[in-house]
């Protein structure tokens, strides 16, 4: 118990390093290549911190282990959303960007709404539920559109700067060099920290869907948290939101989508309601975010959070 502890331990350090590093230097390329940090959160920062998921999937997938599949991938994008929005918005009230209210959390909306109905499968036709390969390339189709409207956005911020000067441009280099040390840190810190909790959590005899959903999940989203509070931290509220709504956009679009086609991914008992409650956080987040100030405040992190708490509990219990 105690070595798992002190690796969790570790993991955490690395992770807040990590995030610190990717932070200034994706927050330095944003205002260097004239684009908006939205655009960097919801692309560079929001894979980047999104690989974990990845990388755990597709290494399940191959071993056939799709519960630890499932319970990544949702439990993820549910710790996304309650976890990390409600914990970010109550160390700072995040500005909302009218972007991400008009396009982004639609995007993410559409992307929750996909996966559920994609899981109905006995009530659509009378077969077994489950991801199939050809649920992933729909997934996959969804995401090249979310993709293709995202890097069409940098490229007309891009388009509408004052060029400057060759000689006065920034190099990106720098920047680049500090989101890749802070990706590979959090990479690194996130893995330390989940082979301790697992290591804890099959030490108290925890089920590999539970532990999927909430251990494996938390802290495999905890690259998208510790970036979240720092940037928010730091004032970079568009970086924050950003980071999260982008990260749920590719594990639900991408990573399900890849994984799935890989190898079907079956719903295990209780997934339904899993997505449910994926799909009723995607949708609070709009209501919190329209208001007056166009801000999520302490109020709606609590809310988030409150859920969130609320789930983790249920979801122990059944």
């Amino acid at each position: 118990m105690l070595i798992h502890l002190a690796i969790g331990a570790v993991g955490i350090v690395i992770l807040v390093s990590g995030g610190e590093l990717l932070v200034k230097g994706a927050a330095a390329l944003a205002r260097g290549m004239g684009i908006s940090s939205l655009v960097v959160g919801l692309t560079v920062v929001a894979f980047g911190t999104s690989a974990p998921e990845l990388a755990v999937n597709v290494t399940a997938a191959l071993g056939g282990k799709g519960d630890i599949s499932f319970g990544n991938i949702v439990g993820s994008s549910i710790a996304n959303i309650g976890l990390i929005v409600g914990a970010t918005a109550l160390v700072r009230p995040l500005k909302v960007h009218r972007k991400i209210i008009l396009r982004e959390i639609p995007m993410m909306l559409l992307a929750a709404a996909a996966t559920l109905v994609l899981c109905l499968d006995d009530l659509l036709d009378g077969a077994g539920n489950a991801f199939t390969r050809a649920d992933g390339c729909i997934l996959l189709l969804f995401f090249a559109v979310f993709l293709y409207y995202t890097v069409g956005e940098a490229l007309r911020q891009r388009g509408g700067r004052k060029q400057e000067p060759e000689a006065a441009r920034p190099t990106p280099v720098r920047d680049l060099l500090l989101i890749l040390l802070g990706l590979g840190a959090l990479a690194a810190g996130g893995h330390l920290t989940v082979d301790g909790a697992v290591g804890l959590a099959r030490g108290f005899g925890i089920s590999e869907v539970l532990i999927g959903l909430t251990v494996v999940a938390i802290g495999s989203s905890l690259p998208e948290l510790v970036t979240a509070i720092i940037a928010s931290a730091r004032g970079h509220a568009d970086l924050a939101l950003g980071n999260v709504t982008g990260s749920n956009i590719f594990n639900l679009l991408f990573v399900l989508g890849v994984t799935a086609t890989l190898r079907p991914i079956a719903i295990p008992p209780g997934g339904r309601w899993d997505l449910l409650v994926m799909a009723v956080l995607t949708v609070t987040v709009l209501p919190l975010s329209i208001n007056p100030d166009r801000s999520m405040g302490r109020g709606a992190g609590i809310v988030l959070l409150g859920t969130y708490a609320a789930y983790i509990v249920a979801r122990a219990l059944v």
